[in-house]
């Protein structure tokens, strides 16, 4: 079991502590908060062992788990690396590029390894059909949630659409080619609701909306390609495949066939792929156990978290 501390025990640190601590892949050792108060509330509810210093943390573990403000990702993180540890990153991953960068330079240096928690990645319904999508040529995503005051910290970019941009980096194998964004500050300093277009070199187009002051919350996505269309619903964990293949000779009387205006006709089939239910935080943090166990490269590398960064920040400097 490796050896692992939590920074930080606001909301989502907690549930990081609780399946932590029930996990068979880590050796829970504690977690640190800076809010001395909190973080004696959370030990003495729970019964986790609170350190009330940084430094005496990082120095009992083996793995840092970061589930701290945004703008403390970068600073914690290279504490941690710098004194050989893990870490594994809630997103984004640092508050700029540049930030990122260095990370990359610490991991290679100090050779440890960090994930970033892009944790639709383990999202099932995603999973199931992750090897279903290829080549896609359009891609839709909606992200909308209701409002919540945590997180308006920063734009609605890097607390929702992120989630989106990671989703769309890791099915288009291609750079990106042109960014055309608007966003719209509605009760926070930072914008709530934003639209952004990604055009990839390849032709592919991506559409991704996101909005943190919705009635109703929705996470959707939607990929095109040749011959197929794949709907991805994040929330409810449901899943939607159409396919298409040429019609046979002779057909049935319950085929569904549809014919184009040069007379090819293709047969409209689906399919219904199995999703497993899971705990996508906890299957995150395994994951990671076992790249660490394992030395190979962990799902959501600090590469591709600094991607997803990258094109996020380009949308909101496009606003």
């Amino acid at each position: 079991m490796l050896k692992v501390g939590v920074l930080g025990a606001g909301h989502l640190g907690k549930i990081h502590l609780r399946l932590l601590a029930e996990s068979k892949e880590y050796q829970l050792m504690g977690f640190y908060d800076p809010d001395a108060i909190n973080g004696r509330k959370v030990a003495a509810e729970f019964g986790y062992t609170y350190y009330d210093s940084l430094p005496k943390l990082i120095k009992d573990v083996e793995v840092v788990d970061i589930v701290t403000p945004t703008l403390s990702h970068f600073d914690c993180a290279k504490r941690a690396m710098n004194e050989g540890k893990h870490v594994f990153i809630e997103k984004p991953i640092t508050n700029t590029l540049e930030e990122a960068e260095e990370l990359l330079m610490i991991e290679k240096r100090q050779k440890v390894k960090g994930q970033v928690g892009h944790v639709e990645r383990f999202n099932p319904a995603f999973t199931a059909v992750k090897d279903m999508v290829n080549n896609p040529m359009f891609i839709e995503t909606h992200r909308l949630a209701e409002f919540n005051p945590r997180g308006t910290d920063v734009p609605v970019v890097l607390d929702l659409m992120i989630h989106d941009i990671d989703i769309i980096l890791s099915v288009v194998n291609s750079e990106v080619k042109n960014i055309m964004a608007s966003g719209v500050s509605v009760i926070s300093n930072s914008p709530d609701i934003a639209n952004a277009r990604i055009e990839f070199e390849n032709g592919c187009v991506a559409n991704l909306t996101a909005s943190r002051i919705s009635l109703k919350n929705m996470r959707k996505s939607r990929f095109f390609q040749r011959d197929a269309y794949i709907s991805v619903d994040f929330l409810e964990k449901q899943v939607e495949v159409v396919k298409m293949k040429d019609a046979p000779e002779k057909t049935g009387e319950f085929d569904m066939i549809l014919q184009n205006a040069e007379g090819q006709k293709k047969q409209i089939y689906f399919e219904n792929p199995e999703i497993y239910a899971n705990n996508a935080i906890k299957d995150e943090l395994e994951s990671f156990a076992l790249s660490i166990r394992n030395n190979i490269e962990p799902k959501v590398s600090l590469l591709q978290g600094g991607k997803a960064l990258g094109v996020a920040l380009k949308i909101i400097d496009a606003f």
